[in-house]
């Protein structure tokens, strides 16, 4: 299996098929530091945008890539940090829909810089933007996102509305709730006022799904997430929260599962850990993770170090 650096996958995605992923950015560099992140806590919290990952790498493992591969049903801007962050992002995108101008390009943000008129403008090549946005509310916006301290939620949100207007593809809002956290019925409330401004073609409530960064928080039970459905009557709202089996996809890799297995059975690893010896970025070993925990092969425990992976007794 050939190892890049910058690419990965592809990797079965519950929205957008078979993708391939580019990431952007070290790991974790993000604008935020959400609660709920299942790759880990953010380890440069920052505005500051630049060339983290250099263009001229990311061509290269492209390029190479599909010298080798069948191409996926898309190529996602995604990966362990946010990936507007990266100042080539425009570049890369141009790249791209000149070299594989019938791949549709995906970009999953946290949508946390359209506040920058160049960062909309990077974009807009893109195919399919799939925008976070958890809270509405200051007290809920810094309770689960955690933002860098010069991210207001005012500027956030009017950088996704001048963005709406200006974007000629489609746009997925993605709003992920954690029951006590942004749940509140002011914050829904608000959220469905911004929904009607952005007007996204679908608007895709979420929830934890993997170990996040805060110990006490839970998922939101599908009840909890129709609730909200119910109270903003809008027609365009749909759940993607985790399905209970994600093993009927034809990239799924036993050999994979069984190298978790035997590995976590000997020594409890994190995900980080899995990743470093699997030679797997993060976002596809936590697809193995997920089908083991929903099938009641493993379990997770929180250390000083963070969450590890433990094997049950079969």
């Amino acid at each position: 299996m050939e190892k890049y650096k910058h690419i990965f996958g592809p990797v079965p995605s519950r929205r957008l098929g078979m993708s391939l992923g580019v990431d952007l950015v070290p790991h974790k560099v993000c604008t935020m530091d959400c609660v709920y992140c299942e790759c880990g806590k953010t380890t440069k919290l920052t505005l500051n945008r630049k060339e983290y990952v250099l263009f001229k790498n990311v061509k290269t493992e492209l390029e190479d890539f599909f010298s080798k591969n069948p191409n996926p049903d898309y190529i996602t801007f995604s990966g362990a940090g946010e990936p507007t962050l990266n100042s080539k992002i425009g570049e890369v995108l141009k790249f791209i829909k000149n070299f594989k101008p019938e791949i549709p390009v995906a970009v999953l943000t946290n949508g946390s810089l359209f506040w920058d008129k160049q960062v909309r403008d990077e974009i807009m090549n893109a195919d399919i933007v799939l925008p976070s946005l958890d809270a509405a509310i200051k007290e809920d916006f810094i309770k689960i996102n955690k933002p860098e301290e010069n991210l207001c939620i005012e500027k956030y949100v009017e950088g996704l509305i001048q963005f709406s207007k200006e974007f000629k593809g489609k746009i997925w809002l993605e709003i992920l709730f954690i029951p006590d956290y942004n749940d509140s019925l002011e914050n829904i409330n608000k959220l469905k006022e911004i929904i009607l401004e952005i007007n996204p073609e679908k608007v895709q409530l979420n929830t934890l799904d993997r170990p996040g960064t805060v110990n006490e928080i839970r998922a939101a039970t599908h009840s909890e997430l129709n609730r909200i459905i119910t109270t903003w009557n809008l027609p365009n709202v749909e759940i993607i929260a985790a399905p209970p089996h994600r093993k009927d996809i034809k990239s799924y890799r036993t050999d994979t599962e069984n190298v978790i297995l035997e590995t976590i059975s000997r020594r409890p690893c994190t995900l980080d850990d899995l990743s470093k010896i699997l030679g797997l970025h993060v976002n596809e070993v936590n697809k193995y993770l997920s089908v083991l925990e929903t099938e009641n092969k493993i379990f997770h425990v929180k250390q000083q170090r963070g969450f590890f992976y433990k094997t049950k007794k079969q």
